[in-house]
C-alpha cells in the first residue's frame, strides 16, 4: 500500500499562508431601486446618531419623516435613474485601492513589524460597508469572517470624522462583528481631513475648470460640505472644525494668488439651526457680486445625489435665477490615482501602527476642547 505523505497541521498551514488584511470601505448607501427609497429613509432616520431620541419616540419620528419625504425623495432620485449610483462608484474605488494595495511591499502590509515578511508576504482584500442600504454591516462582517483575516482596517469614505458618519458606521460594525463572531484585531482610521493624496486630487479637479471659469470673471470658489445641526457641533462634534482644515488645505493646494473662496454648507433640513454659511446663500451673494463660481463637494469623494442632483441640477438652476454668470459643478474625486494613492497609505500605515484609532498622521488632530473626537476618549 502506498503511504501517503504527512499532510501538514492546520496550525502549520495558517501559519504559511499568507497574512490577510480587510479593509472595509465605510459609507452612506443609497437606495437600489425606487421601492427602496423609503426604507431608506427610514434607516437613516432612525439611526441614534441621526434623531438622537430613544425609542419608541425615535422609530415613530423616523417613520413619519421617511413616509412624508419617500415620494419628493424618489423625485431626486428619478433624475439620477431612479436610485443612487453611490455603490457602484464606491465598488469602483474598493476596486481600484485593492489593485493599489497589491503593488504593496509584504512588509508594507505585515501588521506586526517585527513579523518576517518573507514567511508567505501579505494579500489584502477590499470590502464595502454601508450604513442605511445594501450591502450593510451584517452582511459585510459575514464575508469579512469568511476571508478570515489577520487585521481589520476599517476605512471610512468620509475623509472628516463626524459622530453622525463615521462613529456611526463604526459602532454599527462593531454590533455586526460581534453577532457573526468576527474576532479580528480592527483598527478605524478615523479621518483624513488635510491627506495629502485626497488634497491634492480635488486641486487637480479644481484646476482646469477653475481656468475656464476665468473667462467669465474672477472666480469664487465654495468648497460645499454637508450640514449639521449646531446643537451636534456644540456638543463636540469635530466635523465643522476638520471641514474648515480641509477648505484652507485645498485653496493652499491650489496656489492661485487672491483665490476667492469660502467654507460654506448644504442639505439642510428639518426646522432646526444648522452651521453655515449655507451654500445656497453663498450662491445668491455670487450672484449680487456678478462672479463665477465653482462649487467643491469637499466632503464626499463619490457621486450621488446631494452631488449629481442638488449641486449639479438645483444649485444650477439657482445660480441661473441668482444671476450668476457662470457656474460648474467641480466633481468627486472618485477614483483619481492621487486619491486612490493616498487611500492606500493610508491602509498602509495603519496596519503598521498599534493604536486602533488614528487620523491620518497617526495621531489626534482635534483640538482639545473637541470631545467628540474619538482620541478624547482614549
Amino acid at each position: 500500500m502506498t503511504q501517503l505523505p504527512p499532510q501538514p497541521s492546520a496550525a502549520a498551514a495558517i501559519a504559511d499562508r499568507p497574512r490577510r488584511v480587510a479593509v472595509v470601505l465605510f459609507n452612506l448607501g443609497g437606495p437600489d431601486a425606487p421601492e427602496a427609497v423609503r426604507p431608506f429613509l427610514f434607516n437613516l432616520f432612525n439611526d441614534p446618531a441621526i434623531i438622537r431620541l430613544p425609542n419608541p419616540f425615535r422609530f415613530l419620528i423616523a417613520s413619519l419623516i421617511s413616509g412624508r419625504r419617500a415620494k419628493p425623495a424618489a423625485a431626486i432620485y428619478a433624475q439620477i435613474g431612479g436610485k443612487s449610483p453611490l455603490l457602484e462608484n464606491t465598488e469602483a474605488q474598493a476596486a481600484a485601492l485593492e489593485a493599489a494595495l497589491e503593488t504593496s511591499s509584504a512588509a508594507d502590509l505585515a501588521p506586526d513589524p517585527a513579523a518576517d515578511p518573507a514567511a508567505g508576504g501579505t494579500d489584502a482584500k477590499v470590502f464595502v460597508a454601508m450604513r442605511y442600504w445594501h450591502p450593510m454591516s451584517a452582511e459585510t462582517a459575514a464575508r469579512v469572517k469568511a476571508y478570515d483575516p489577520d487585521l481589520v482596517v476599517l476605512l471610512p469614505l468620509y475623509p472628516q470624522f463626524s459622530t453622525t458618519t463615521t462613529a456611526s458606521s463604526a459602532k454599527a460594525w462593531a454590533e455586526a462583528a460581534q453577532t457573526v463572531g468576527l474576532t479580528a484585531p480592527t483598527r478605524l482610521l478615523c479621518c483624513y481631513p488635510t491627506q495629502a493624496g485626497f488634497i491634492d486630487a480635488t486641486a487637480d479637479l479644481i484646476r482646469p475648470l477653475y481656468e475656464a471659469a476665468k473667462a467669465h470673471g474672477t472666480p469664487r470658489v465654495l468648497f460645499s460640505a454637508h450640514g449639521l445641526p449646531k446643537k451636534v457641533v456644540a456638543s463636540g462634534d469635530p466635523y465643522q472644525w476638520q471641514c474648515e482644515r480641509t477648505a484652507e488645505s485645498i485653496a493652499a493646494a491650489l496656489d492661485i494668488d487672491h483665490l476667492d473662496w469660502i467654507n460654506c454648507y448644504q442639505s439642510r433640513v428639518g426646522p432646526m439651526e444648522w452651521i453655515g454659511p449655507s451654500t445656497d446663500a453663498e450662491i445668491r451673494r455670487a450672484g449680487q457680486d456678478g462672479v463665477p463660481i465653482l462649487v467643491v463637494p469637499m466632503a464626499f469623494v463619490s457621486e450621488h445625489s446631494e452631488t449629481l442632483v442638488e449641486i449639479e441640477i438645483e444649485y444650477r438652476h439657482l445660480a441661473k435665477e441668482a444671476g450668476v454668470p457662470h457656474f460648474t459643478r467641480v466633481p468627486t474625486v472618485g477614483v483619481h490615482p492621487g486619491f486612490i494613492d493616498g487611500l492606500a497609505r493610508l491602509v498602509r500605515q495603519t496596519v503598521a501602527g498599534k493604536a486602533a484609532i488614528c487620523a491620518h498622521n497617526g495621531d489626534r488632530i482635534c483640538p482639545s476642547g473637541v470631545s467628540g473626537c474619538p482620541q478624547a476618549r482614549r
